[in-house]
């Protein structure tokens, strides 16, 4: 029961404790609350005082600038009515505008009141004429302003040239700042440039000319000015690579300074060279080749431009600034590029007629040192005259290269370049034609005067024995001639061929791709070309023709000389008949294989194939009127097909049909001498062609008018017919 009443009490009590514990834990968190309440109120003051303290610090700091802004203004005011005092006086200024360790602040200062003054002046000039005439006072201000700037310019200017010739870098880059306030620095840059050395030093600029060009009177090469120019370029190059060095350590616009720098070499040192390095010549009275006419200026011309262009990309890469150096650069040529391509045409023709001249003084001296020797025996006519030199055409070509290795220097714009490539290649077309069109007519030349030295000994038949063999000898003479002289024409047309290949090649290696830029300059040329050669071939032709009558002249003359007629008509004496071919046929063969070696060499394609089938021809009509002359028997006739047999032969080496057909057919027509006259209907049966042909041979049988075969034949042809 004790122990009962004990846990009750402590029951109780510890209840009674735990209800006192939990109201102090419920008035220690509304105490706790209402400390937070505090905190948040203290809080909320703090931050209501700092924006209150932030927004005075803000209306202090305004208020300060504003004085100070006042204070600045005040001070700009007072200096203002300063210089608006009396015009030129600047004697009463404040010791500021005066004191020479203030003088960036004065120059600062000056340039605020000139620039107030003269915006205040603008604006006034619109206005009416009362408020102009308030503010005409500052007329004043402005003039001494000026006045004051210039005066204060010029002595840092004077500081500044102190400071640099004692190399004071640092005195030269604090004036230099401060000059930047006038014209931003302009004046400073323009003077620093100025007095750079190498533009006011008169031996300077004449070291510049003897180095380039050598010494007085003598006469400067281009290769010796290439070398002086790259010498004096790199020079000028190192020059301006140090002046850079000093220009980014004192000015604090580097970039302008380089720009004027650039500028001044390239329009005063250099323009200065070249106008003593390139006359222009005339037009109308070139230099003569002796003094190495207008192809010397081109050449002059070339070196400079590519040596200055060179010089401009390494000025370019050590630095100028904004400036379009390549564009100036090519500006320095503008005078010589606007007749540029008149005088590398001129100077082409000038090379040509110099070489011309030089061909004629050769053969000139040829001819006097070979006097007739050989030509009175006739020898070669041909002697005489200048054959076509392929070394000429090629040195031709290579004139022309060289302008084109110019024309493609010169002319940056697609356009441009095709129209200077053009004009230069059609001198060439030009020379080239006239050069072998010339060439040709004078190997004409030569088979004409062969021709006439035939015509002269073609006499007639009742003359003496002595007169005869004079006769003969002068007819051998001109044959000799007329060989030599086709000879040196195949020479003539095989080099025009090879030149006219040149010049072909030429174009599609070196010119056509310069052309396809431009629409319808290739096509242009091409047909300009043609029409270049067109005098050639016409030459060639006309030559070609006198070949072939030279050549049947010579056959004809030796078928007179040596066909006897005993060859187609031998005595019936029992003897074996002769099977060789005559003497006059082995004489013709002979010759034709000996001359037209020539021609199977010079002549090619269609050319030679249009050759030998027209002399083909001529050869066959000139054989049929030769045997017309003669009288055939049966022995005879085997003669004669012998003869036609090797005539036949030696024409195959034409690869012409149509000739092979016809000596073919000569075979044919020859059995009409060996047949029986009772056979002779026979053979033509499958030939009905050439019976026209058959009854003049027929004609020439030794039996015709015993075996009366001319009634006998009338009655076949008409019955056949």
């Amino acid at each position: 029961m004790k122990v009962d009443g004990k846990l009750y009490n402590l029951k109780k009590e510890v209840s009674t404790q735990d209800a006192k514990h939990r109201k102090t834990l419920t008035e220690l968190e509304k105490g706790v609350d209402g400390l937070f309440d505090s905190f948040a109120r203290l809080d909320s003051r703090i931050s209501s005082v700092g924006q209150t303290a932030a927004k005075i610090g803000d209306h202090l700091q305004s208020a300060d600038a504003q004085r100070e802004t006042a204070s600045q203004t005040i001070e700009l005011v007072k200096y203002l009515m300063e210089f608006n005092s009396s015009p030129g006086d600047l004697m009463e200024l404040s010791p500021l505008f005066s004191d020479d360790s203030r003088v960036a602040e004065a120059a600062s200062i000056a340039q605020k009141l000139r620039s107030f003054a003269e915006e205040d002046i603008a604006r006034a000039v619109p206005s009416v004429v009362g408020s102009a005439t308030a503010s005409r006072g500052l007329e004043v201000a402005v003039a001494n302003l000026q006045e004051y700037c210039n005066e204060l310019e010029n002595r840092l200017l004077s500081r500044f040239d102190a400071a640099s010739q004692r190399r004071e870098l640092s005195t030269m880059s604090e004036c230099a700042k401060i000059l930047s306030q006038f014209n931003r620095g302009s004046s400073a840059m323009q003077h620093y440039v100025a007095t750079r050395p190498m533009f006011i030093d008169v031996e300077i600029m004449n070291s510049d000319t003897r180095l380039v060009l050598g010494d007085q009177g003598s006469q400067a090469s281009p290769s010796n000015v290439a070398r002086g120019l790259s010498s004096l370029y790199k020079e000028i190059t190192d020059t301006v690579r140090k002046e850079a060095a000093t220009i980014m350590a004192v000015f604090p616009s580097p970039n302008d300074v380089m720009s004027i720098l650039v500028q001044r070499v390239l329009e005063q040192r250099v323009t200065a060279l070249l106008d003593k390095l390139l006359v222009k010549p005339s037009l109308v009275n070139p230099p003569p080749m002796e003094e190495g006419g207008l192809l010397l200026y081109l050449r002059m011309l070339a070196v400079a431009y590519e040596k200055t262009q060179e010089l401009a990309r390494e000025l370019r890469a050590v630095g100028c600034g904004d400036l379009d150096v390549e564009g100036l650069t090519e500006s320095l040529f503008s005078s010589h590029m606007d007749e540029y391509p008149e005088h590398e045409q001129a100077s082409l023709g000038q090379l040509y007629q110099a070489k011309l001249d030089e061909l004629r003084a050769e053969n000139q001296n040829v001819s006097d040192s070979t006097g007739t020797i050989g030509r009175s025996k006739g020898a070669s006519v041909a002697s005489s005259h200048q054959q076509i030199s392929v070394a000429v055409v090629t040195e031709f070509v290579r004139w022309n290269e060289e302008a084109l290795t110019r024309c493609t220097l010169f002319s940056s714009q697609p356009a441009t370049l095709a129209a200077n490539v053009k004009a230069v290649f059609t001198c060439l077309l030009d020379q080239v034609s006239q050069y072998i069109t010339d060439g040709l007519e004078r190997a004409r030349d030569s088979l004409t005067e062969a021709a006439t030295m035939r015509e002269r000994f073609v006499l007639g038949t009742n003359l003496s024995r002595r007169v005869a063999a004079a006769a003969a000898s002068a007819a051998e003479a001109a044959a000799a001639a007329g060989e030599s002289s086709f000879r040196s024409f195949m020479v003539a047309v095989q080099r025009c061929g090879s030149s006219v290949a040149i010049v072909q090649q030429y174009f599609a290696n070196s010119i056509s791709r310069l052309l396809l830029p431009v629409d319808g300059a290739h096509a242009a040329s091409c047909e300009e070309m043609a029409t270049a050669m067109s005098s050639a071939e016409g030459a060639a032709y006309k030559g070609l023709q006198q070949c072939i009558e030279t050549v049947m002249a010579e056959v004809e003359r030796l078928l007179s000389a040596e066909q006897k007629a005993t060859d187609y008509r031998s005595p019936d004496d029992g003897m074996a008949p002769d099977h060789r071919p005559t003497n006059a046929c082995t004489r013709v063969v002979a010759y034709l294989s000996r001359v037209l070696e020539a021609a199977f060499t010079a002549l090619e394609g269609l050319n030679k194939q249009a050759f030998l089938t027209e002399l083909g021809n001529r050869l066959y009509k000139g054989l049929l009127n030769h045997w017309q002359k003669f009288t055939f028997n049966p022995s005879g006739g085997l003669r004669l097909k012998r003869d036609i047999t090797e005539y036949g032969e030696f024409v195959r080496s034409f690869n012409a049909p149509s000739v092979d057909e016809k000596f073919e057919l000569l075979g044919i027509l020859a059995n009409v001498f060996i047949v029986a006259p009772e056979s002779l209907s026979s053979l033509f049966e499958g030939t009905p062609s050439i019976r026209k042909d058959a009854q003049r041979f027929i004609q020439l049988r030794e039996d015709y008018k015993s075996a009366k075969l001319a009634s006998r034949l009338s009655s076949l042809w008409s019955g056949s017919s």
